[in-house]
C-alpha cells in the first residue's frame, strides 16, 4: 500500500521564514494596491522564493497493514475453582480462539493472570499491563476478560487504563449461586496462658436457612458447638492453653451444593504468652553447683526464681536463740501447701530428707506432679544416703532407686540411643563426635531406672539424666551434682546452658521440646512436615486440603527421632496434618484468603469501567441453563457503542509498518528554476509592454 504525503524541511529557521513570509506577503498587497493587478506576477514570484525556502517534497511511503492486537485475559484466581467456572472458562476461551483464527486481521494475545499463592486477590488489569508492555496503545482494537467479576485492582477512572480500546468482560459462573461462610470481625493475636480471649464472628450466607451450627475448636480438639442466626454478629470465648502458636477453629456447618466450603472455616492463630514461669529451687545445702541452678534461672527475664538454701539443719540445733540468728526460715507450709500450685517447676538440688518437710508435705508434691507440675531431682550423695527423697512419699513419681554406690571417677557424660532421638539432648553442641567434646565430669550415683527414658549415661554405663512423665505431669532425675563443672569451664567446659535449658524448658511443656510432636511449615507453596517420634518408624501422615481432599504422606527419616516430608500444595488456606492423635496445622498463603471472602460472581464491578470504554459485561450462563453462550466478534469502525444484545466489537486502527519511503523536492532542481524563472520573466515582459 502506498501512501503520498507532503512535507516540507525549511532552508533557514522557521521563525525567520515566517518573517521572509509576512514581508513578502505586505510587498505584494502594497504592489497590487500601488500597481494594480499587474503586480501580482510579481506577487507569484515572491510567493515562489518564499515556497523554495520552506524547500517542500513530495513523500511516498511504502507501508504494511499490520494485524491489530486483541488482549484475552483469563482469570485463574483461586475463586474460578469454584463450582463449575474452570469448565465455563476452558470453554469460552476455546470458542474465542476459534473464532479469533477466522479473523485475517486480529492477533490475539492471551494472558494468564493468577493470585500466586498471596492475598493480593485478583489483579487482571495488572496482567493485562504486563502482557501489553511491548504493545503500541493504538494497535490494541480492545480486551477481553474471562473472568467472574471478582477483580481486585479495577482502576478508579478510564485515564489510568492507557489505551482508548473497548474493554469487555464475560462472567462466568451463575446467578443463583450458593455459600456460606463465616468472616472474623474481632480477634486478639496474643493471649496469656491460663486466661481467656474473646472472638466475635458473623455467619454470612445466601440462599442458605438463616441460622448454623458453629463448632469452636482449639488444636483440633472441639470446645463447644453452638446455633447462631445468620448475618447476626456473635461472640465466643476460648481459653489460651499453652505458649507458642493456639490454632483456633471457627467451623459452620456447609449448605447442600454450595460453591465451596473452603471458607466455611476461619483460623485465629493465638500466641500463648506466659506472664511468668515461676520456679522453686531448694539447694538442700550450699556446695559449688548451686549457683549454676541460679545463675540460669535468674538470666532468663521469663522466670520468676524463688530459691531456698537449707543452711541450717535440724541437727545442727545448738542452742542458740532464735533472736540471734540472722537465718530466714523455710515457709515450708506457705510453699507446699498453701501455694505450691502456683509454680510450673521445682527443683530440688542436693535435698535430703532432715525432717523440714513431713510425709504430708511429700503426698501434696506427689498430687501436684499427677496434676500437671514439674520436679526436677538434681542429686548428690545425699541421694545415695538414709535421707534420700526416693526414700520418703516422693518415692512413686521418681524414676530411679538409688543402689547406694558412689562412683567418683572421671567421666565423659554421652548421649545414649534413646537420648539422640529425645529434642532436649539431641544435637547437644559437642555429641558429634566420638567420645563427645565436653569436658569430664567426677561423681555419678548409681541407680537403677524403674521407670523413664535415660537420656545420657555416664561412667560405666550408668544412667545420667532420666525423664518420665507422671499422668499430666513430668519428672526428671539428674544423677550427678557436677554440672557446674562444664559452667566452669573444666577441661574446656561443655554445654551445660543448652542441656538444663532445655531440661527445665521441657519439664515446664515447652511444645519444641515434646517427644512426640507434630509440626507443619510452609515456604511459598511447599509444605514442610516435620514428625518428631522416640520410636525407630514414623507412620505417614494425612494432609487434609482447605476443601477437604485427603491425601496420605509417606516420611523419611532425616535425623534420629526426626521425620521429614515436603509436599506442594495447590490449595490457599489452612491445611490440616493428622498423625494418629496428633494435629498441625500450616497455611498456604493466609489462612483465610481474600479470594475467598467474596466468591459470588458478579457483573457490577466492573460494569462502570467496561462502559466508560464502550465496552460491556454480561455473563456466559443463566440460571438453571447448561449451555455456554460466547458473543458474535464484530469490527467497528466508528462510532464509541461497541457491543450489541448478542455481540461484543472491536476497534479496528490504522496502524501499519513501513516498508520503504521515497522522498521528490519539488522547490528545488530544474522544475523549481524552471518555475522561478519562468515567473521572474513573465512579470517583466508585462511591465514592460504596459510601459510602452
Amino acid at each position: 500500500m502506498s501512501v503520498l504525503s507532503i512535507s516540507f524541511s525549511p532552508l533557514i529557521p522557521v521563525y525567520a521564514l515566517w518573517i521572509v513570509g509576512t514581508v513578502a506577503a505586505l510587498l505584494a498587497l502594497l504592489a497590487i494596491v500601488s500597481r494594480g493587478p499587474i503586480a501580482i506576477l510579481r506577487a507569484v514570484a515572491l510567493a515562489l522564493v518564499l515556497l523554495a525556502l520552506a524547500n517542500p517534497s513530495l513523500v511516498q511511503e511504502e507501508r504494511e497493514k499490520v494485524k491489530d492486537i486483541v488482549a484475552v485475559v483469563t482469570d485463574l484466581s483461586t475463586s474460578q475453582t469454584l463450582g463449575d467456572r474452570a469448565a465455563m472458562t476452558e470453554q469460552v476461551r476455546s470458542e474465542l480462539e476459534r473464532r479469533f483464527g477466522s479473523l485475517a486481521d486480529v492477533e490475539p494475545r492471551y494472558i494468564a493472570a493468577d493470585d500466586r499463592g498471596g492475598d493480593e486477590g485478583t489483579r487482571l488489569f495488572t496482567a493485562l499491563s504486563n502482557g501489553l508492555a511491548d504493545v503500541p496503545p493504538d494497535r490494541l482494537a480492545g480486551v477481553i476478560f474471562i473472568t467472574d467479576g471478582v477483580v481486585h485492582d479495577i482502576p478508579p477512572s478510564i485515564e489510568a487504563l492507557g489505551f482508548r480500546a473497548p474493554l469487555h468482560a464475560l462472567i462466568t459462573g451463575r446467578p443463583d449461586e450458593r455459600d456460606r461462610q463465616i468472616k472474623l470481625i474481632e480477634a486478639p493475636r496474643f493471649g496469656i496462658v491460663g486466661k481467656d480471649q474473646t472472638i466475635r464472628a458473623q455467619v454470612m450466607e445466601r440462599g442458605g436457612t438463616g441460622t448454623a451450627l458453629v463448632t469452636l475448636r482449639r488444636d483440633g480438639q472441639v470446645l463447644s458447638r453452638q446455633q447462631v442466626r445468620a448475618d447476626t454478629p456473635f461472640s465466643l470465648q476460648v481459653r489460651i492453653e499453652h505458649g507458642g502458636t493456639n490454632v483456633v477453629e471457627l467451623e459452620v456447618e456447609g449448605l447442600p451444593d454450595e460453591l465451596t466450603q473452603a471458607n466455611n472455616r476461619a483460623v485465629v492463630p493465638i500466641e500463648g504468652i506466659r506472664e511468668k514461669l515461676r520456679v522453686l529451687l531448694v539447694s538442700g545445702e550450699p556446695h559449688a553447683g548451686e549457683r549454676t541452678w541460679r545463675n540460669l534461672l535468674k538470666s532468663d527475664a521469663n522466670v520468676d526464681l524463688v530459691h531456698f538454701t537449707i543452711l541450717r539443719p535440724p541437727e545442727k540445733q545448738d542452742g542458740t536463740p532464735i533472736n540471734e540468728l540472722s537465718l530466714i526460715a523455710f515457709p515450708t507450709r506457705e510453699l507446699f501447701q498453701q501455694k505450691i500450685k502456683d509454680f510450673d517447676l521445682i527443683i530440688f538440688d542436693r535435698y535430703a530428707n532432715q525432717s523440714i518437710l513431713p510425709s504430708s508435705y511429700f503426698e501434696n508434691i506427689v498430687r501436684y506432679v499427677r496434676e500437671g507440675g514439674a520436679i526436677l531431682v538434681a542429686a548428690g550423695p545425699e541421694f545415695a544416703s538414709y535421707g534420700s527423697l526416693a526414700q520418703t512419699r516422693l518415692a512413686p513419681v521418681i524414676p530411679g532407686t538409688p543402689n547406694g554406690r558412689i562412683i567418683e571417677q572421671p567421666y565423659k557424660a554421652s548421649i545414649t540411643e534413646t537420648g539422640n532421638r529425645h529434642p532436649v539432648t539431641r544435637d547437644l553442641p559437642g555429641s558429634e563426635t566420638s567420645p563427645p567434646a565436653w569436658g569430664e565430669w567426677l561423681r555419678i550415683i548409681g541407680s537403677e531406672v524403674q521407670s523413664g527414658s535415660t537420656l545420657m549415661s555416664g561412667a560405666n554405663e550408668l544412667p545420667l539424666l532420666v525423664l518420665r512423665r507422671e499422668e499430666k505431669g513430668r519428672v526428671a532425675l539428674l544423677l550427678s551434682d557436677h554440672a557446674w563443672l562444664w559452667a566452669r569451664g573444666y577441661q574446656d567446659g561443655g554445654p551445660h546452658l543448652d542441656l538444663l535449658r532445655r531440661l527445665a524448658h521441657w519439664l515446664m511443656k515447652e511444645p519444641a521440646l515434646e517427644e512426640e510432636a507434630l509440626r507443619a511449615s510452609a515456604s511459598g507453596r511447599t509444605i514442610t512436615i516435620e514428625r518428631q517420634t522416640m520410636e525407630d518408624t514414623a507412620a505417614p501422615v494425612t494432609l487434609t486440603t482447605p476443601s477437604g481432599g485427603e491425601s496420605s504422606i509417606a516420611l523419611n527419616e532425616s535425623r534420629p527421632g526426626l521425620f521429614t516430608a515436603e509436599v506442594e500444595g495447590k490449595e490457599l488456606g489452612l491445611h490440616t496434618v493428622r498423625s494418629g492423635d496428633l494435629i498441625a496445622f500450616v497455611s498456604i498463603g493466609p489462612a483465610n484468603p481474600r479470594e475467598l471472602t467474596d466468591v459470588f460472581s458478579n457483573t457490577e464491578a466492573l460494569t462502570p469501567i467496561a462502559e466508560a470504554t464502550g465496552g460491556s459485561v454480561r455473563r456466559v450462563a443463566m440460571a438453571g441453563d447448561q449451555s455456554i453462550t460466547v458473543p458474535r466478534i464484530l469490527a467497528v469502525h466508528s462510532g464509541s457503542r461497541f457491543s450489541g444484545g448478542d455481540w461484543i466489537g472491536l476497534k479496528p486502527s490504522d496502524s501499519a509498518i513501513v516498508r520503504g519511503v521515497s522522498v521528490f523536492p519539488l522547490a528545488l532542481g530544474f522544475i523549481g528554476l524552471a518555475l522561478l524563472i519562468g515567473a521572474t520573466l513573465a512579470a517583466w515582459l508585462t511591465e514592460g509592454r504596459r510601459r510602452a
